[in-house]
């Protein structure tokens, strides 16, 4: 009898997951989908994933008569610029604030628990006036230089770093590496797993950033995917749903390739066992 009950609850939680699992595939499916479809399916309120007249039409217009390419050329170079002085600098200050003694590390540290609980939306209008005066509007700079540092990150690496084995720097030591030298070669290396979940989550966010974009952004050539995006459902002939979803569909590729890359290193987390 107990079987049966426990049999009965699996059946009922695994059903609840495949209907959560659908309606949540579904969209994404159905995105795809209408970016093969003709403007004439997508309007007539249908949603299913199969159509007659399904091409490539979309796409080919996207790449050859809008600057679709060149928004997802910047994306990229600013997304991937980001992600690697994120990855230096946060790195950087989470292995000094855990194994360095200096003085004032603790006041930094403590100014760092401040910080972060300052929202970011609060920044916007000083850094768009310093930005300004430092005449880096409308540059990829200005998406850069002001959040090349993320303060939840530096914690996430001085977590990393405060657990790290001293054994494996000693080691280094002896062998007679400095203290840079023992950083790039040996504690880099080990602290791939934090690395890899850090790496992930700032890509995102450099890649999927709206308002910074458009904030300090004013040349269309110089717009990120988002805010090119935007300009698809703004234009004076109308929101033409076939090239949006094109788009889209598109712009989630790089995101779905850095996740499959770094998916191990994701998975595995921060941990980091002793004999590593």
């Amino acid at each position: 009898m107990v079987g049966k009950k426990f049999n009965f609850w699996r059946i009922f939680v695994y059903l609840i997951m495949i209907i959560f699992a659908f309606a949540t595939l579904y969209p994404f499916l159905w995105m795809i989908s209408a970016s093969f479809m003709p403007l004439r399916e997508i309007v007539s309120g249908g949603m299913r994933l199969i159509a007659p007249d399904m091409s490539f039409d979309s796409y080919r217009h996207i790449f050859t008569v809008t600057q679709f390419p060149r928004w997802f050329v910047n994306s990229f170079v600013v997304a991937s610029i980001g992600t690697l002085c994120n990855i230096f600098l946060n790195t950087m200050a989470g292995y000094a604030l855990s194994r360095l003694e200096f003085k004032g590390r603790q006041q930094i540290y403590y100014a760092f628990l401040a910080l972060i609980m300052i929202p970011g939306q609060v920044l916007l209008v000083p850094n768009f006036m310093l930005l300004n005066a430092l005449g880096m509007i409308d540059s990829f700079s200005a998406l850069i230089v002001p959040v090349m540092v993320n303060i939840s990150y530096i914690f996430l690496m001085r977590q990393f770093f405060i657990n790290f084995p001293s054994e494996c720097e000693e080691a280094a030591y002896i062998d007679g590496l400095g203290r840079l030298s023992c950083f790039f070669r040996i504690c880099m290396p080990l602290a791939r797993t934090a690395i890899a979940t850090q790496a992930i989550f700032v890509f995102m966010s450099f890649w999927n950033e709206f308002i910074r974009p458009m904030l300090y952004l004013r040349t269309m050539s110089m717009y990120t995917l988002p805010l090119g995006l935007q300009t698809f459902q703004s234009r004076d002939e109308g929101q033409m749903w076939n090239q949006i979803m094109a788009a889209a569909t598109i712009t989630i590729v790089p995101i779905i390739i850095i996740y499959l890359i770094f998916n191990k290193y994701f998975l595995i987390g921060i941990r980091m066992d002793g004999d590593k």
